[in-house]
């Protein structure tokens, strides 16, 4: 998904694709969209509704939030077309500037981080229950908390308590990180517009509500059943609450491992992409040898994946609960979310011959979602800060 998209052009001006691009087809489009929203962050979703105090306002956050994440995917997509970049951070920044192109990578570096912690820690919670450990399994296990609540298995046949309001209006809040976490696609959203057949902000934007809806629907029914399930007493990680023997719960550890074991190289290997990119500009040929000048050489690639997951493997061990590190990814994932799509859309609009009360309007809508974006990362990180001491 490497192809470069043609700049220019207005809000509704259809795209050519340039020779080399696959010629993503929309569905595929939509598919890959799904699958990089989908993952383990539908395990904390149970939990994230018990912190909102029900059913009702969690869904409701959730609802609002939609808005914006498909919002922000439909944003990047123009933001692409405009600065001609095939890359999220090379997007923001060729239309922000060289300063929040760097805070975009730094911010993409520590996500990255988070998201491999978050992985791990899965997988440690999974040992904890003595059992071995895609879009499949996300699938899987909203299907078997389903199943659960109406079978009622005999190790959960006991009524659970449910929380009938919120415990304080902040609690609500609490929906923010993981929301912020399960939808988190808009990092590949760039590269994926740009390997599209059809380059347009029409099919774009059919492709972004597509994606998103089965999402939301695969995320409600997990943290509607599986908040009914147990109520107050839900675990952070949903798979937690369940009984190790349970064979059927097995098999969904099962595929959230396969799942996992699949997906932390292909984050580890984008993590370090962007750190070679700073190896490669801050070394500029002063690096002596030119076995170390090459940031694609072993002598670099090693160490850094070698240092890749001894951090995340400490940090995983550091933080046990994973409600914990969503709430640190979620604060960090509300830059890709929320600022940087905001920010991209406030520039782009400066440059494109766009009527005055249009432009009006999408200013203030940048500047709606920088805002939003910036409160969500305050209160996700305060609330992650607390939670740790």
């Amino acid at each position: 998904m490497e192809g470069q998209t043609p700049g220019g052009g207005g809000l509704s001006e259809k795209l050519v694709p340039t020779a080399t691009s696959p010629g993503l087809s929309s569905l595929g489009a939509v598919f890959i969209l799904l699958k990089s929203a989908l993952g383990a962050g539908l395990l904390n979703f149970p939990w994230a509704f018990h912190k909102a105090g029900g059913v009702a306002p969690a869904f409701l956050v959730e609802l609002v939030s939609l808005v914006f994440l498909i919002s922000g995917l439909v944003v990047l997509g123009y933001a692409a077309s405009v600065s001609g970049q095939a890359t999220y951070q090379g997007v923001v920044g060729g239309l922000c500037g060289p300063a929040i192109g760097k805070l975009c990578e730094a911010c993409f570096i520590v996500n990255l981080l988070m998201i491999s912690v978050a992985f791990l820690r899965v997988v440690g919670d999974q040992l904890e229950k003595r059992d071995i450990l895609g879009t499949l399994a996300a699938c899987y296990l909203a299907l078997v908390i389903v199943v659960q609540y109406y079978l009622r298995p005999q190790d959960l046949a006991r009524e659970p308590h449910l929380a009938s309001s919120p415990s304080s209006w902040t609690s609500v809040f609490s929906v923010f990180p993981t929301i912020c976490f399960g939808f988190q696609c808009h990092e590949a959203a760039v590269s994926i517009y740009c390997s599209m057949r059809h380059q347009s902000l029409g099919h774009w934007a059919l492709v972004s509500v597509l994606s998103l809806l089965a999402c939301c629907l695969v995320y409600s029914l997990t943290g509607v059943y599986g908040f009914l399930t147990f109520g107050t007493g839900v675990s952070a990680d949903i798979l937690m609450s369940y009984p190790g023997s349970d064979g059927v719960v097995i098999v969904a550890r099962v595929l959230f491992a396969v799942s996992i074991v699949t997906a932390y190289p292909i984050v580890l290997f984008l993590g370090r992409s962007v750190m070679q990119d700073f190896w490669r500009r801050g070394c500029g040929g002063s690096c002596g040898p030119q076995a170390l000048a090459e940031p694609s050489g072993p002598w670099v690639r090693v160490p850094l994946t070698v240092l890749w997951v001894a951090v995340t493997l400490a940090m995983a061990l550091f933080l046990p609960d994973l409600s914990e590190i969503i709430g640190i990814i979620g604060g960090i994932s509300s830059f890709f979310i929320f600022i940087f799509p905001g920010l991209c859309l406030i520039c782009a609009v400066s440059v494109e011959p766009i009527g005055p009360r249009v432009k009006c309007c999408l200013e203030a809508w940048g500047v709606v979602s920088v805002l939003v974006g910036a409160f969500i990362f305050g209160q996700s990180t305060v609330a992650a800060v607390m939670e740790l001491l």
